[in-house]
């Protein structure tokens, strides 16, 4: 799975991030008060994913690393 949760509490995107991805991480930013999204390491982005990170507006650490996200997201 691309998705976990930290011990702190912030939720990482790790690696390809396909569509199954987009439930879980919804689940993961809804049982959040104030979701921290940690995407640095995400090496692509199922534009599923990415609705889901647009529509939640988590505080998100650093920049994509998915290249295409990061140019124009």
């Amino acid at each position: 799975m691309t998705v976990r949760r930290g011990e702190n509490g912030t939720i990482f995107l790790e690696g390809d991030c396909t569509v199954e991805e987009a439930e879980p991480l919804l689940q993961m930013l809804q049982d959040a008060p104030h979701p921290m999204l940690d995407w640095t390491t995400c090496s692509r982005l199922h534009t599923a994913v990415l609705q889901v990170v647009l529509a939640a507006r988590p505080a998100l650490i650093g920049p994509c690393g998915d290249p295409w996200v990061a140019r124009w997201v």
